[in-house]
C-alpha cells in the first residue's frame, strides 16, 4: 500500500464509498445500529474494512486509509504483523481451542512476568472488560469489603460498577463527583457501592477516601485515562493514592489495558506505583481477543481452584485460547525496549509538532497524551482532569468534524480524535499525519469557528 487518498468531496455522504454504504444498509437489517460495536461508529457511517497491512487499511471500496486508531490502541505493530501471522500459522492447524490447558498460556504469562516482575501470576480472560470485572471481584474478596472507588469520566469496560460516573456532565456535577448510573435500569444499589473521585486532585481524593475507607475494597485507576482527557497522572496524586491504599488496607487496581504499552515493565513502573492487581488487554494479545488479571501471588491465590471452590471462581470457554496466546507472545517479543523507546520518541515528536502547528495557525486546539498515545482537544484552556477536558456542544461538534476531515484526507482517528502510533510508522509518517490533522482542524475552523 502506498500514500493516503485525498478525495475532493466535502459531503459527509461521500467520505465512504458505495459498497460501504450498501454494507451498512445490509448490517442495519440484522443488528441494532448496523454495527456489532458502538465505539467505531460515527455518523453518517464508517467505511467497512477489507484488509490491513502495516499502517494501512483498505476498505471494501478499495480506498486506502492510514490507521492512527489501530483498533482502539490494541495493534501496537499495526495490521498483519508478520511475526504474529507466522505464529498463528504455526498453531492454527493444531486446533483453535481445547477443554484442556496448553503450554502457550504459560509461555505468555512468563513473557509478561519477565517484563513486569511485580506481576508474579496471571489469569487470562477474553477482554479488558473481563479483566477489570474479575479484578474488582478479587479485590472485594481479599479486602472483605463491598465498595470500590473509581475516577470521574474514566472508562473501564462494560460492567455496571465501573461504568458509574462515566458520563458525568455539567448538569449532574456537584462539588464532589457524583455516583451517576450509566446504563438504564442499573440498580441504585450499584451506585451506592461506588465512590467517584476527582482525577489529579490529591487533596480531595485523600479527603473522600478517608471518609469512606471503612467500606472501600479497592481503588480502580488508569494513570492515562483516555476519556478523562488522556492526561498523565501527577506524581503527588499517585503518591496520595498509594499512601491511602497502604494506610487503610485498600487494594490498588491499576487498569493498564491501554497504558501497558507505555513502558517495558508497564505503566505501574513508569508512574512509580505498586499496585495490588493489574488489568491487561489489547497489546498483549497481538491483535486477537485477550485480557488478563495479574499481580503478586498472595493476591492471585484468590482464584486458586485446586483445593475446592475458590473465593472467586474464574473461567471462560475461550480464555487463554492458543491463538491469542501465540499471537501475544510474538507481539510482546517484538515490542522490546528499543521498539518502545522509538515509538515513545515519535509520540513526543508528534505532540510537539501538533502543538507548534496549532499555535502557528492560531487554532483553538491542543493535544494531550504520553508515549505513543495522543488526543486532540478543541479548546485552549488548561486541561488537567475530566471536567477541564469536558467539551461544550460546539467543541464536541468540532471534534466530530475534525475526525471526518481527517478521514477525508485518508487518516483514521478514533471518533474523539485520539490515536496510537504503531511500530511500522516512520518519522515521515508522523510528519504527514501531523499535517493532515492540522489541515483538518484548520479547514473545520475556517468553515465554522468553535471558539
Amino acid at each position: 500500500m502506498h500514500g493516503p487518498l485525498r478525495p475532493s468531496a466535502r459531503d459527509k455522504e461521500e467520505i465512504v464509498g458505495p459498497r460501504s454504504r450498501a454494507e451498512f444498509v445490509r448490517a442495519k437489517a440484522i443488528t441494532p445500529g448496523g454495527s456489532m460495536r458502538s465505539a467505531p461508529y460515527f455518523p453518517p457511517q464508517p467505511p467497512y474494512a477489507m484488509r490491513g497491512e502495516g499502517c494501512w487499511v483498505a476498505d471494501v471500496d478499495g480506498r486506502k486509509i492510514f490507521d492512527c486508531a489501530n483498533n482502539f490502541f490494541s495493534l501496537v505493530h499495526g495490521h498483519a504483523f508478520p511475526p504474529v501471522i507466522r505464529a498463528l500459522h504455526d498453531v492454527i492447524d493444531s486446533g483453535t481451542a481445547f477443554g484442556l490447558p496448553t503450554t502457550l498460556e504459560t509461555e505468555l504469562a512468563e513473557t509478561i512476568r519477565a517484563r513486569s516482575p511485580r506481576l508474579e501470576q496471571l489469569r487470562f480472560v477474553n477482554s479488558g472488560t473481563e479483566a477489570v470485572m474479575f479484578a474488582v471481584k478479587a479485590a472485594r474478596a481479599i479486602a472483605g469489603r463491598p465498595m470500590i472507588a473509581k475516577f470521574e469520566g474514566a472508562f473501564h469496560g462494560a460492567y455496571d460498577y465501573v461504568e458509574v460516573g462515566l458520563d458525568s456532565n455539567p448538569q449532574n456535577w456537584g462539588a464532589d463527583p457524583q455516583s451517576i448510573l450509566y446504563a438504564r435500569g442499573a440498580p441504585s444499589s450499584v451506585a451506592a457501592d461506588v465512590l467517584v473521585l476527582p482525577y489529579n486532585n490529591a487533596a480531595d481524593c485523600r479527603r473522600l477516601i478517608e471518609e469512606h475507607h471503612a467500606r472501600l475494597a479497592a481503588i480502580l485507576f488508569d494513570p492515562l485515562a483516555s476519556r478523562v482527557g488522556m492526561i498523565p497522572a501527577e506524581p503527588e496524586f499517585c503518591e496520595v493514592l498509594q499512601d491511602c491504599c497502604r494506610k487503610y488496607g485498600i487494594l490498588l487496581i491499576l487498569d493498564e489495558v491501554v497504558s501497558y504499552r507505555l513502558a517495558f515493565q508497564g505503566a505501574h513502573g513508569l508512574f512509580g506505583l505498586e499496585p495490588d492487581l493489574v488489568c491487561l488487554a489489547k497489546i498483549i494479545g497481538g491483535g486477537l481477543p485477550v485480557g488478563a488479571v495479574a499481580g503478586p501471588a498472595r493476591h492471585m491465590a484468590i482464584f486458586d481452584h485446586t483445593k475446592g471452590k475458590p473465593p472467586v471462581s474464574h473461567g471462560g470457554t475461550f480464555s487463554a485460547n492458543p491463538l491469542s496466546m501465540s499471537a501475544g507472545c510474538a507481539a510482546l517479543r517484538a515490542y522490546d525496549q528499543e521498539a518502545i523507546a522509538r515509538l515513545n520518541r515519535m509520540g513526543d515528536t508528534m505532540r510537539a509538532l501538533l502543538s507548534e502547528e496549532f499555535k502557528k495557525e492560531k487554532l483553538p486546539t491542543q493535544v494531550t497524551g504520553m508515549g505513543s498515545l495522543f488526543r486532540v482537544h478543541t479548546k485552549t484552556s488548561p486541561i488537567g482532569d475530566y471536567r477541564s477536558s469536558f467539551s461544550s456542544p460546539s467543541q464536541k461538534q468540532a471534534i466530530e468534524r475534525i475526525h471526518l476531515a481527517a478521514l477525508e484526507r485518508g487518516y483514521l482517528l478514533t471518533p474523539n480524535c485520539s490515536g496510537a502510533l504503531s511500530t511500522p510508522m516512520s518519522d515521515s509518517d508522523i510528519r504527514d499525519m501531523t499535517t493532515a490533522i492540522v489541515e483538518a482542524a484548520k479547514d473545520v475552523n475556517q468553515q465554522s469557528p468553535w471558539e
